[in-house]
Formats: C-alpha cells, sequence, structure tokens
C-alpha cells in the first residue's frame, strides 16, 4: 500500500489543520493507521492511530482533546484532526501502515507516507 499525505501548512497558534493520509494500491478495511511526527532534533513519535475496528488509541498526552482520527473506507483515506494547535506541535507529520492493530512503535510499521510539515507559529 502507498500513502500519500497532504493538508500539511503554516498556521497561527490556536488555528486547525486536517491531514489526509490518502491510499493507493490496497484497501485500508484490513489496516491500521497511525499518525506519526517528529520535530527538528527530537525522534518520531506516535501521536494517534485507528485500528482496524476504528478503535482509536491516542499516544500523546498533550493531544488528548485536540486531535481525532478518523477514516473514510469510500475514499481509502484517513484522517487527523487537530484543533487549538500549539508551537509545539511544529513538526513532519506522517501516516503509517500495518495490519490490523494499532502500535506506537515506529519499527512496527510497515508502509509510511513521505509526511507533511505542520508549523504553528504567529
Amino acid at each position: 500500500v502507498q500513502l500519500v499525505e497532504s493538508g500539511g501548512g503554516l498556521v497561527q497558534p490556536g488555528g486547525s489543520l486536517r491531514l489526509s493520509c490518502a491510499a493507493s494500491g490496497s484497501s485500508l478495511d484490513n489496516y491500521a493507521i497511525g499518525w506519526f511526527r517528529q520535530a527538528p532534533g527530537k525522534e518520531r513519535e506516535g501521536v494517534l492511530c485507528i485500528n482496524k475496528y476504528n478503535t482509536i488509541a491516542m499516544y500523546v498526552d498533550s493531544m488528548k482533546g485536540r486531535a481525532t482520527i478518523y477514516r473514510d473506507n469510500a475514499k481509502n483515506t484517513v484522517y487527523l484532526q487537530m484543533n487549538s494547535l500549539k508551537p509545539e506541535d511544529t513538526a513532519i507529520y506522517y501516516c503509517a501502515a500495518r495490519y490490523y492493530t494499532c502500535s506506537s512503535g515506529v519499527l512496527s510499521y510497515n508502509h509510511w507516507g513521505q509526511g507533511t510539515q505542520i508549523t504553528v507559529s504567529s
């Protein structure tokens, strides 16, 4: 499966963005999709994941109440909606796929998108 992220950009603190992870080559029905982010000088970390059964796992406490993930099977796309963005959310955001269940581990995912930059700044 090939993944392509979109929707990143420059946003002011307090703003919102919706990232898309569009898949091709295979249906996402049997995949868990995780969103990860990597800030400059930091390790890549898991943010949110939605599994095959649409159960959601949250991996970053600072995003609780500010981010959600959902999928549109008809479009073979998974979305990450983020609100009340903060400067510390600035990072490259990646989506990744693995079969069935979620994991916060970067090495657990077989397929990655190229990433999309989010910059939160006034």
